[in-house]
């Protein structure tokens, strides 16, 4: 049976609503809502033996718990996940007119910020999970967060995964996992993903999945995607090929 956060509770200083916890971070004023789950087994998961973690950042106006499908699948795998909640009240609103690269830039480095924040915080009162081996997912906005982090070359990211975000340009590196799972829906903005070539040499992968919406990579999605989507995640964390995990499709 699942365990949501158990005795983080006595460490953490954080106030709890149902499965919801907030962390703060002191030093922008920021109170940053999570939700923390667990492996199914966490007997193995130890100082020595530290289990797997992933943060989950969602699409804008998408609330960052409505990814289960994707949490659930990844603790099954063995990973702690954190999703996190980027949209504060405090916070101005996404923006939508004129160049909107542009005008996202300090959105998406707030985000960053966040998650950078979050990997040093937690790892201190988690140190049975490792977060020095962190995987990045991040749906639409929440994409472009991730990504815009992992081009900062921190060396925490094991690797990323974006579901079908638009403007940020996936990190040119073999440092780093890179994959991106893409919705048909809608055009992806120019030079935000690799080439054939690029994905050659940097061994990166995207896969698309035929006739699917850009909300199916949410809870609220069509259950045929969020199984592909399922299939192609868990295949990458294992390692399977870039051409395997098109097989899923």
């Amino acid at each position: 049976m699942k365990r949501f956060l158990g005795v983080s509770l006595l460490i953490l200083p954080l106030v709890v609503n149902a499965k919801t916890t907030v962390v703060l971070d002191s030093s922008r004023e920021r109170s940053i809502p999570v939700e923390i789950e667990f492996p199914k087994n966490t007997d193995n998961c130890t100082p020595l033996n530290r289990c797997n973690v992933a943060f989950i950042s969602a699409g804008n106006r998408v609330p960052f718990t409505k990814y289960k499908f994707v949490s659930e699948t990844l603790n099954r795998l063995g990973y702690m996940t954190v999703a996190v909640d980027h949209e504060l009240s405090t916070d101005p609103p996404l923006s939508r007119t004129g160049d909107l690269y542009q005008t996202r830039i300090e959105n998406w480095e707030r985000g960053a910020d966040t998650l950078d924040f979050l990997q040093r915080e937690l790892g201190m009162r988690f140190p049975s999970f490792d977060f020095n081996k962190l995987t990045l997912v991040g749906h639409s906005n929440g994409g472009d967060i991730s990504t815009w982090l992992s081009n900062e070359h921190k060396k925490y990211i094991y690797q990323l995964i974006t579901l079908d975000h638009m403007r940020v340009t996936l990190p040119k590196t073999d440092k780093m996992k890179v994959l991106s799972v893409r919705a048909s829906e809608y055009p992806t903005k120019s030079g935000v993903l690799p080439t054939e070539a690029e994905q050659q040499t940097y061994g990166s992968c995207i896969v698309e999945i035929p006739a699917s919406k850009h909300m199916d990579l949410t809870d609220y999605g069509l259950s045929a995607v969020q199984q592909k989507t399922i299939n192609i995640i868990s295949g990458f964390v294992k390692g399977l090929t870039c051409a395997d995990l098109r097989t899923e499709v």
